[in-house]
């Protein structure tokens, strides 16, 4: 079992966006879920999500976070969230950066 941690950004949107889906929008509610299940994933497999190759990853990110490793996990056909992994083999934790839709994404990534 891995800790998991939210990065500052991460925290203050998913914030929101458990506030959007407390008043009842169906879409923050939806993603809620999704985080949700993914957290359960990878709780048990810190590998559950798809390594992002270095020339990838967004400097703004390297900038920000010193990452020695970047994740994506797909948490449906349009979602993605992205986290890294730190720590020792005993003591490691997952941090979550960002979840941002696939268009959000691919442009953040250059695709």
């Amino acid at each position: 079992m891995h800790e998991i941690r939210y990065s500052k950004e991460f925290n203050k949107d998913f914030i929101k966006l458990k506030r959007k889906a407390e008043k009842g929008n169906q879409e923050a509610n939806y993603l809620l879920k999704l985080i949700i299940k993914a957290t359960v994933k990878l709780r048990a497999d810190k590998e559950a999500g798809k390594k992002v190759p270095r020339k990838l990853w967004p400097k703004e990110y390297i900038k920000k976070y010193g990452l020695t490793n970047l994740w994506k996990f797909n948490l449906d056909s349009y979602w993605r969230m992205i986290y890294t992994i730190t720590g020792r083999e005993i003591d490691l934790f997952l941090i979550y950066l960002e979840y941002l839709n696939h268009k959000e994404y691919d442009r953040k990534f250059k695709y």
